[in-house]
C-alpha cells in the first residue's frame, strides 16, 4: 500500500516484536485524507491479524495507539486606549489551522515482519 502522509519508524526489541510509530500533521482539510489512510492501516491489521489489538503480554498479536491534537488560533481585535494606556480585546473566534495524529503500533515478530512488507517497502 502506498501511503503519503505516514511514514513509519520501526523499533525492534531481541526476539523481533517492535513497533511502528507514524506522526502527521496536516491542515483541516486534508484531516479526511489522514484519516482514510490511518484506516487503511488499521482495517489491514484488523483483517490480517484478528487476534488483535490488545497487550502483547497478555498473548495479542498486535496492538495500537492513536491520539490526535488540534492546534487553534484566536481572532482578536484589538484597541488601544490612549488615556488609560492600555489595550481592549474582543474575541472574534478561532480557526483550527493544524490537526496531528499520532498512530503507534506495536507486534509479534510476525505482525512486524508482515506489517513491513506491506507498508515499509525499500525504494529501488
Amino acid at each position: 500500500m502506498d501511503l503519503h502522509y505516514l511514514t513509519f519508524d520501526f523499533s525492534e526489541a531481541d526476539d523481533a516484536s517492535g513497533g511502528f510509530d507514524a506522526m502527521a500533521a496536516v491542515p483541516p482539510r486534508l484531516l479526511p485524507a489522514l484519516e482514510a489512510e490511518i484506516a487503511q492501516v488499521l482495517d489491514w491489521a484488523y483483517a490480517s491479524f484478528p487476534d488483535g489489538p490488545g497487550p502483547i503480554d497478555e498473548g495479542f498479536t498486535w496492538d495500537v495507539d492513536l491520539q490526535a491534537t488540534s492546534e487553534s488560533s484566536m481572532q482578536q481585535r484589538v484597541r488601544y486606549l490612549p488615556g488609560a494606556r492600555r489595550f481592549e480585546r474582543e474575541s472574534l473566534g478561532s480557526e483550527t489551522l493544524r490537526h496531528t495524529l499520532t498512530l503507534t503500533l506495536a507486534g509479534n515478530a510476525d505482525f512486524c515482519e508482515a506489517f513491513r512488507a506491506e507498508f515499509l517497502r525499500e525504494e529501488e
